[in-house]
C-alpha cells in the first residue's frame, strides 16, 4: 500500500492488484487479482500494459503464491516487455554466514524462505532484466505486526518474549517503497540487498519502538527463542552496501528511524 501511495504522489500512473478487498486508505485504480492463476497474471498485464510491476506478494505458508505466483508475474511482465521488481526476503538464508551480500547464494532452512527462493530462481529465469529486491522486516509508523506486538506486550494485553538472540535488518516501510520505485525506474538488474544498516535483535527493535512511542521499556521481556521451537534463522545480517551506493534513498537503519523526535 505504501508503495502504491509514493507512486501515486510522483505522478504515476498505478494499477494496483488486491486478493480480496482494496485498503480504504490508498485512492488507486484497485483490480483484484489471485497470482495463483497464471492466467488472470497475463491477462490483467496484457490489458494494462505497465512499463514496471512491482510484485510484493507473499505468503507465509502458502507456496502456490509465493513462488508459483512469483513465476506467473515474472511470465507477464516479460510478455509484456515490462520492467519487474520482484520483492524477495532474508528468509532465503539460514542464518549461518556472518552477513550476507547480494552475491550470496540461497540456502533456506524454512517452507517460506524456500519458496522464495525457488521465486528468485524463477525470476531470473524468465525475466533476466529483473530486479530480485531482498529485504528485511518491515517497519512503519505503527501499523506493522512488530510494533503492534511491541504495544500488546508493553499493556500486558498479549504474552511472549521478545528474542535477544534474533537478528534482523529492519527497514522503514517508507524506504522501502521509495528504494523500489526507485529501482522500477533504473537499469540496473539482479539482486539487490533493501534493508535498513543497522543490525539488531528483536528485543532491541521492541526497546527503540516502546522508546518513540513511550511505552514502558521494562515491561517488554526479553530471552533467547526456546530451542523446542521450529527451525528458523536466528541471525541474518543483509549487506547492502552495493545496493546503497546505487541508490538516491537512503536506507535508514533501526537506530536512526526509531530514534524519538526531539522535544
Amino acid at each position: 500500500m505504501r508503495i502504491t501511495g509514493q507512486a501515486l504522489l510522483a505522478g504515476h500512473r498505478v494499477v494496483a492488484t488486491c486478493h480480496e478487498s482494496a485498503p480504504p486508505a490508498v485512492d488507486a485504480d484497485w483490480r483484484r487479482l489471485d497470482i495463483r492463476c497464471r492466467g488472470d497474471v497475463t491477462a490483467l498485464t496484457r490489458h494494462v500494459r505497465p512499463d514496471a510491476v512491482i510484485n510484493a506478494a507473499y505468503g507465509q505458508s502458502d507456496w502456490a503464491v509465493t513462488a508459483d505466483g512469483g513465476a506467473h508475474v515474472a511470465i507477464a511482465a516479460a510478455a509484456a516487455d515490462a520492467r519487474l521488481v520482484h520483492v524477495s526476503s532474508d528468509a532465503v538464508f539460514s542464518g549461518a554466514a556472518p552477513s550476507y551480500d547480494e552475491a550470496a547464494l540461497p540456502d533456506p532452512i524454512t517452507p517460506y524462505g524456500a519458496a522464495k527462493a525457488a521465486a528468485e530462481t524463477a525470476v531470473k529465469c524468465l525475466s533476466p532484466a529483473a530486479v530480485i529486491a531482498r529485504t528485511s522486516l518491515i517497519i512503519g509508523d505503527g501499523d506493522s505486526k512488530h510494533e503492534r506486538l511491541v504495544h500488546a506486550l508493553a499493556a500486558g494485553a498479549a504474552p511472549g518474549v521478545l528474542y535477544s538472540d534474533e537478528v534482523r535488518c529492519p527497514v522503514h516501510v517508507a524506504d522501502l517503497a521509495a528504494a523500489l520505485l526507485e529501482l522500477a525506474a533504473a537499469p540496473h538488474a539482479g539482486v539487490c540487498h533493501v534493508a535498513g544498516s543497522d543490525a539488531v535483535s528483536r528485543h532491541e527493535l521492541g526497546l527503540l519502538i516502546a522508546a518513540r512511542d513511550g511505552l514502558d521499556q521494562s515491561a517488554l521481556p526479553g530471552g533467547p527463542r526456546p530451542a523446542t521451537q521450529l527451525p528458523r534463522p536466528l541471525d541474518v545480517r543483509l549487506d547492502g552496501a552495493r545496493t546503497q551506493a546505487r541508490l538516491a534513498t537512503r536506507l535508514r537503519g533501526a537506530r536512526d528511524f526509531l530514534a524519538p523526535a526531539p522535544a
